[in-house]
């Protein structure tokens, strides 16, 4: 099942005893627990019910001990276990008698109780026979990191369901800048909310002004420049990150320039340019930039760029070099245009 069709039955009030929360994109797994720690059980009914525990400070043992205990005036009782991938998990054999207290909890659970594993950043084993009582018996919601290209429209989805619009441009931008972490995206359009009235669209502008992405001086620019071969604005970029290294963090700069890059080597190998966008999986509003980068760097040039990338990603982190942050960006400037 998928965030969107828990969280549908949650708020009807359908619940499951078992709820196995795993996989790479943390914003989704994150999304139903708070959900089921936030809504499922009144303020009343918590002290006595809710539980929350940490895998690198409990074990499977101990939290289906837990399990095994009835509510307290409630219909309910709850049992969040978050960083669930932490937690020493046991074995699954058979004791001497022929069980396994685990496995025999899991086969069948308490009704009255609503145990919530969140395992991120990875993937439960499959073929533990955990997994398939728990498949059987409740809930198993695979949460995979959205692909580049999906993180547009998410952007719009999400804003959307809290009361705004944004523009085709504007979550663009976003997700170019911010890549596929949901997090820091939901959180980055949270702040941006509150100075913009509800309803309202949000636009390129809003971006520019509320997350630290300047109009004239940002990556975005600086690939520009260099695709024009602008050595002039290009440098004064540079020169501006240099002067704002907080807002401009070399590691961010590279990366951005990194991920461009290999694209615009992929661009080189796409054979239908009408389904580029797709094949990138960028947004067919920032197609135009991989075209015109592919023009003016061959594909031996784009190979060379990626690799002076990398160089000076090393040199920036001490690696041969003592260069000021500065100072390797210009020469890196200097080495893509010539």
């Amino acid at each position: 099942m998928t965030a969107n069709e828990i969280l549908k039955d949650l708020k009807s009030r359908k619940f499951k005893p078992l709820y196995l929360l795993h996989g790479d994109e943390p914003y989704f797994i994150d999304e139903v627990s708070d959900y089921i720690e936030d809504k499922v059980l009144n303020e009343a009914e918590k002290g006595f019910n809710q539980t929350v525990l940490y895998g690198k400070d409990t074990d499977i043992m101990t939290v289906i001990n837990a399990a095994r205990r009835f509510p307290m005036m409630a219909e309910y009782q709850v049992i969040i276990v978050k960083e669930a991938q932490d937690m020493k998990w046991g074995k699954e054999d058979a004791d001497k008698k022929g069980l396994n207290p685990v496995l025999s909890y899991l086969e069948n659970p308490l009704q009255s109780t609503i145990l919530v594993l969140c395992y991120k950043y990875g993937k439960f084993d499959k073929r533990k026979k955990a997994y398939k009582a728990i498949e059987k018996n409740g809930i198993v919601m695979e949460s995979a990191a959205l692909y580049d290209n999906k993180v547009p429209g998410w952007i719009e989805g999400y804003t959307t369901a809290k009361g705004y619009r944004i523009s085709a441009q504007a979550s663009a931008m976003l997700a170019e800048y911010l890549g596929n972490d949901l997090s820091k995206i939901a959180n980055e359009l949270s702040k941006l909310m509150l100075n913009v009235p509800a309803g309202q669209e949000i636009t390129l502008k809003h971006i520019q002004e509320n997350i630290g992405i300047s109009k004239e001086y940002n990556v975005f620019e600086l690939q520009s420049a260099l695709i024009r071969k602008d050595v002039l604005k290009a440098n004064q970029i540079v020169n501006y990150f240099e002067a704002n290294p907080k807002a401009n963090p070399i590691v961010l700069v590279l990366g951005n320039m990194n991920n461009f890059f290999s694209k615009v080597l992929l661009f080189h190998y796409v054979k239908d340019k009408a389904n580029a966008a797709r094949e990138l999986g960028v947004s067919p509003y920032f197609l135009k930039d991989y075209e015109q980068a592919a023009r003016s760097f061959d594909y031996y040039k784009t190979l060379q760029i990626i690799s002076f990338l990398r160089e000076y990603d090393l040199k920036s982190k001490g690696v041969d070099s003592n260069a000021s942050h500065g100072e390797l960006m210009k020469e890196l400037v200097f080495k893509i245009i010539h």
